[in-house]
């Protein structure tokens, strides 16, 4: 089945806000197996609406619409929308008692136009917006499938997962299941080449290459009656990547690298604190993104200033003076010095040119130095990115995560 995306929204086509719902959307028809060839932005103008929808009509199977559904004048997807299919508009009375029992919940009184929220297509399958006022729905008409959902966020995202997927999964029929293999250490392109052969030549399941900032990963899905069925056609594949990929794998269907560190650590009864330079906090606040990581993570140091490093985290003046602050050694001792004020089993020094200024011939912007401290020893790494500040500060953190779960979690 092929599906088309229509965002409905003033504000997405001015630039106000940016249009996350479809990048969640197209995430989540991906897993369910449905090809999304055109996404389209239009905005509050019922003409040009219409227009939109009954070209989508005439190309997809089915069409996801996100925004205007809310109770003012400007909000009329699903007037359009049934309009489009010869659809009628009927009171959901079970919607109007959720939505002025959400106003009573709050103690304001419900002005008449919250009521247009509650008329939907007549016969169709609702979607309860338990986040929200707005319901969603979807319904079948001339051979194709429309599904409307509520435009902020907040809304669109738990109801994407928990009402309009599973309403997906059973016109999709069978089952399908993926499995993301998360990878730091190879490019995109470099994955791909090493599982060339196995993309090439794998139906079911089928392997993608993704990237993301400073990583990759590659989603494997496959279709079958059961979710048994699934997990048996892709252990093997799935196995068979991981060997190919080695050590660059740092987990199958986990959330993040510092979730993967965060269980490391917790699992070996480790605490960590680290020293930032450069990346100004973005470790620690990618840590600290982890709920439970109070259980490792003792605390950082934002040591931008020279002063810092040497009066909080005892980093030599003449090391400073000869080989100055972006250098191995100095990253070293941030790192073995952080561990020694905080108590820490496990310490990170970063330090380095974030840009877009300051760098030189023999220490250009981009150039990060990165080491870990444990039981002694050091681990350090030198890393170049060309690819602007935050990208630089993102890929600095990642590699710090990265060279404690490669090192620490190797030591006998």
């Amino acid at each position: 089945m092929k599906a088309e995306l229509i965002a409905v929204g003033t504000e997405i086509l001015l630039g106000d806000i940016v249009n996350t719902d479809a990048q969640l959307i197209s995430r989540g028809l991906s897993e369910l197996g449905i090809d999304v060839y055109y996404q389209t932005v239009v905005g509050d103008n019922p003409d040009r609406l219409r227009h939109v929808v009954e070209t989508a009509r005439d190309r997809a199977d089915i069409i996801i619409t996100t925004g205007g559904l809310g109770p003012t004048l400007d909000d009329l997807t699903k007037e359009t929308l049934a309009a489009v299919f010869g659809q009628t508009m009927a009171l959901h009375q079970p919607s109007l008692d959720r939505i002025k029992g959400f106003f009573q919940s709050i103690h304001r009184p419900m002005t008449p136009n919250n009521e247009k929220q509650a008329w939907l297509p007549a016969g169709c399958t609702v979607f309860v917006n338990e986040w929200g006022t707005a319901p969603g729905c979807a319904f079948e008409a001339a051979g194709k499938h429309v599904l409307m959902l509520p435009g902020p966020p907040r809304e669109c995202d738990p109801m994407w997962q928990q009402c309009a997927m599973p309403y997906l999964r059973a016109l999709a029929g069978g089952c399908i299941v993926s499995r993301n293999v998360r990878v730091f250490g190879l490019g995109e392109s470099n994955m791909e080449a090493i599982l060339h052969d196995m993309m090439q030549n794998s139906t079911n399941p089928t392997i993608a290459p993704y990237a993301k900032t400073s990583e990759c990963y590659a989603r494997v899905t496959a279709k079958a009656d059961t979710p048994a069925a699934c997990e048996a056609l892709l252990a093997p594949v799935v196995d068979e990547i991981c060997a190919l990929l080695g050590a660059d794998v740092y987990g199958v269907d986990v959330d993040s690298l510092e979730q993967v560190v965060g269980d490391g650590l917790r699992q070996r009864g480790l605490t960590l604190a680290v020293a930032e330079s450069c990346t100004g906090g973005l470790l620690s606040k990618r840590i600290t993104d982890v709920p439970g990581c109070s259980d490792y993570y003792l605390g950082g140091v934002c040591s931008y200033a020279n002063a810092v490093k040497t009066g909080v985290l005892g980093v030599q003046q003449h090391t400073l003076d000869t080989v100055g602050a972006v250098s191995p050694e100095v990253a070293e001792q941030m790192a073995a010095g952080v561990a020694r004020a905080l108590g820490a089993d496990v310490g990170v020094g970063i330090t380095g040119i974030a840009g877009p200024g300051g760098g030189t011939a023999d220490k250009p912007v981009g150039l990060v130095y990165i080491s870990v401290w444990y039981a002694g020893q050091h681990f350090t790494r030198r890393m170049r990115s060309v690819n602007g500040r935050d990208r630089v500060r993102m890929q600095a953190a990642s590699t710090a995560l990265d060279l404690i779960r490669r090192n620490v979690f190797e030591q006998k």
